[in-house]
C-alpha cells in the first residue's frame, strides 16, 4: 500500500483550496503532540486556534499545512475555513475508495467492536480503523480523510451525545453497514429517558448507502422501534441474540476464568466461539461482529478463527498481573469509561476469576442526568451477587453507592485517583483480583498507568 495519502493537486481538487509549493503527505494530524513526520497539520478551532500551532507542527516535520492565512509559506494549502476543508477532504476520501464502510454506534462497546471487526477484516484485506475513540465531528471526518485509497474495509465508530449528531456523522460516512450494539443509559443527561437515546441511535441509519444492512441486538428492549426505524431507510436486517428467531443465534454460553464460550447457529449451521476475554457481555459482542462480518462477505468460520485471537484493550478488560509493594495481584484494567450498563458487565465478569479476594475501584459515573445518585447506589447489587469484598470509591457520586453497601465491604473514599491508590495500596492483599472502572475524567486510566509503571514489563494474564 503506497505511504502517499494525498498530494498537493489532489488536496487542492478536493477542497477548492490554493496550494503553495508541490508536495506530498501520509497523514493527517490535528494534533502537534502526535503529529508524525509527513503528516498534512489540519488547524482545528476549539479552546484555541490550531493556526497558533503551525510553527510547532513544522518543526515535527509536518510534510505541509493547511492555513486560512494567505500569507502562509510553502508547503501549505490555503483555504477560507480548516473546519470545511477537513470535511472536503473526508468526502473526497470517501468517494475515491472503493472500501466496504461499517458504521458502529451504541450506548456500550462501540470502541471494542470497532477493534474486534477491524482485526477480523484485517486477515481479509486492507483495512482502515477509526483510531482511539475518535467518533464525533472532527473524529469521524479525520478517520475518512485518513482512508487509503486502496483500503477494501472501513470500520468507523460513531458516538453521539445530543439528537441530530449521528445524522450528520452518518450521512458522512455514508455506511454499507450500520450497528447499533445495545440501548443502556448513558448520556441520560442530555435526553429524557432510554426511548430517547434509542431515537438518536437509530440516525445511524440515516446515512445508510441504498440496500445496505443494519445489524440489530434481537434481544434489546428497543429492538422493535430499530428495527421499524432501519426499514423505513430500506436497510436489510440482520439480527444477533439468544431469541430463538436471531440470524446469529446465540447458545450455549460459558463464562470462564479469562475466557467466553458459546456455539452461533447461522443459517441452520452451529459455529463454536471463543474469545480470550473476561466478561458475559463479550458472546454478545462477538456475535454481533460475527453478524457484522457476515454482512461484508466475510465466512463466519473465518471470523471465529479471528476472534479466538482477540486480546482485550487497555482501558477495555485488559488482564495484567501486578506486584504491589511485594503483593501479586490481578488487575482488571476498565478505566477507559463507564456507565451503568458496562459498570455491571464489568462486575460480574469478576465471579469468573478464582481469588482470594476481589476489591473493585470504581469511580464517579458521569452524564447520567437527574437520577444518576440512584444509578450509583444500583451498584450495590452485582457487588453483592458477585461477592465482592472491598470496594474504593472515587467522586461524589460514588457516595452514594457506598452509603447503600454494608459495613464490610465500604472501603475508602477518594476525591481522586491519586489518594485512591495509596488506599488500595494499604487494602490489597497477595493473591487478589481488583477491578478499575470509572468514566474518564475521573483518572482511573492513570492509575492504571502508574501501577504499570511499578511493574516493569508487567506482563498479559488470561
Amino acid at each position: 500500500m503506497s505511504d502517499v495519502l494525498w498530494t498537493s493537486e489532489e488536496a487542492a481538487g478536493a477542497t477548492g483550496g490554493e496550494s503553495r509549493g508541490d508536495w506530498i503527505v501520509n497523514g493527517l494530524s490535528i494534533d502537534t503532540r502526535s503529529l508524525e513526520r509527513g503528516d498534512l497539520f489540519i488547524p482545528l478551532k476549539h479552546r484555541r486556534d490550531g493556526h497558533d500551532f503551525i510553527p510547532q507542527a513544522r518543526a515535527a516535520g509536518a510534510g505541509a499545512v493547511i492555513s486560512e492565512h494567505i500569507e502562509e509559506i510553502a508547503p501549505a494549502l490555503i483555504v477560507r475555513d480548516s473546519v470545511q476543508t477537513l470535511n472536503d477532504l473526508a468526502v473526497a476520501g470517501r468517494d475515491r475508495c472503493a472500501a466496504r464502510r461499517i458504521a458502529v454506534t451504541g450506548s456500550v462497546g462501540k470502541t471494542s467492536l470497532k477493534e474486534v471487526l477491524a482485526a477480523i477484516c484485517s486477515r481479509i484485506g486492507p483495512t482502515h480503523k477509526s483510531q482511539k475513540s475518535f467518533n464525533n465531528h472532527w473524529g469521524a471526518p479525520l478517520t475518512l480523510a485518513s482512508m487509503p485509497q486502496q483500503t477494501e474495509y472501513g470500520v468507523f465508530e460513531l458516538g453521539m451525545n445530543h439528537a441530530g449528531e449521528l445524522t450528520e456523522l452518518s450521512k458522512l460516512v455514508q455506511p454499507h453497514i450500520a450497528i447499533i450494539t445495545k440501548i443502556a443509559p448513558a448520556h441520560l443527561a442530555h435526553f429524557e429517558n432510554l426511548d430517547c437515546i434509542a431515537a438518536a441511535k437509530s440516525e445511524i441509519f440515516d446515512g445508510l448507502e441504498e440496500g445496505g444492512v443494519a445489524i440489530l441486538n434481537a434481544d434489546d428492549a428497543h429492538f422493535d422501534f430499530l428495527k421499524n426505524r432501519a426499514e423505513s431507510r430500506g436497510a436489510n436486517i440482520l439480527t444477533f441474540g439468544e431469541c430463538a428467531n436471531a440470524d446469529v443465534r446465540i447458545i450455549r454460553p460459558k463464562v470462564e476464568a479469562g475466557k467466553v464460550n458459546s456455539c452461533l447457529v447461522i443459517d441452520g449451521k452451529i459455529h463454536s466461539m471463543t474469545l480470550p476475554i473476561d466478561g458475559a457481555h463479550w458472546i454478545a459482542n462477538g456475535a454481533c461482529a460475527v453478524a457484522a462480518a457476515k454482512a461484508a462477505g466475510i465466512d463466519p468460520q473465518d471470523t471465529v478463527k479471528a476472534l479466538a485471537c482477540f486480546q482485550a484493550l487497555p482501558g477495555r478488560g485488559n488482564v495484567i498481573e501486578a506486584r504491589i509493594d511485594g503483593k501479586v495481584i490481578t488487575l482488571i484494567d476498565e478505566s477507559y469509561n463507564a456507565n451503568p450498563e458496562s459498570m455491571r458487565a464489568a462486575i460480574s465478569a469478576l465471579s469468573g476469576r478464582a481469588a482470594q479476594r476481589m476489591i473493585a475501584v470504581l469511580g464517579d459515573m458521569f452524564e447520567l442526568g437527574k437520577d444518576e445518585l440512584d444509578f450509583h447506589a444500583a451498584l450495590a447489587e452485582p457487588l453483592r451477587d458477585t461477592g465482592v469484598s472491598r470496594v474504593i470509591f472515587i467522586g461524589e457520586c460514588m457516595r452514594a453507592l457506598k452509603g447503600v453497601l454494608p459495613q464490610e465491604v465500604r472501603g475508602a473514599w477518594a476525591r481522586d485517583w491519586e489518594i485512591a491508590l495509596d488506599a488500595l495500596r494499604e487494602e490489597i492483599q497477595d493473591g487478589d483480583t481488583v477491578l478499575v472502572k470509572g468514566s474518564n475524567a475521573t483518572g482511573l486510566g492513570r492509575l492504571v498507568e502508574k501501577i504499570g509503571n511499578m511493574n516493569e514489563g508487567a506482563s498479559h494474564v488470561l
